[in-house]
């Protein structure tokens, strides 16, 4: 495995300090369970940009910002391994070129596992009604 460069290094710390003032729970349910979330443009948090569920926000957060891999000269990020995801992670690095921007999770609401899949997609389609720019790829 590859060393990771200064550059690199120093951007995971920055993200550590950071990330957490980017995820916001506006659920008023206890958390328990699978969050369901989206990400925005801090400058725009009601539009949404991507819809997802996970059962830690915190780390899937992380793993977002990570897999855009910042840290790189600016280029189409390749190491995606399904295309197309591409255009989420080129957003996620596109905002982080604005000013060092991070964007912000929101975690709309918890729900039982077994009716996470169905709770993402009614998410995903309210979002598509509103028109909002989302780059999911499938509902």
């Amino acid at each position: 495995m590859p060393v990771p460069s200064a550059a690199a290094v120093d951007l995971q710390s920055e993200l550590r300090r950071r990330l957490w003032l980017h995820l916001y729970d506006e659920s008023g349910e206890l958390a328990e369970g699978i969050a369901i979330y989206s990400l925005a443009d801090p400058r725009a948090v009601r539009a949404s940009r991507y819809v997802g569920r996970t059962a830690q926000p915190r780390s899937r957060l992380m793993q977002h910002v990570r897999t855009a891999r910042l840290w790189l000269p600016d280029e189409t990020p390749w190491w995606v391994k399904r295309p197309q995801l591409r255009p989420l992670y080129g957003w996620i690095r596109e905002l982080y070129v604005q000013e060092g921007r991070l964007p912000v999770m929101l975690v709309h609401l918890w729900v039982e596992p077994g009716q996470a899949q169905r709770a993402e997609q009614e998410q995903i389609r309210a979002a598509l009604e509103l028109q909002l720019p989302l780059l999911n790829v499938a509902l």
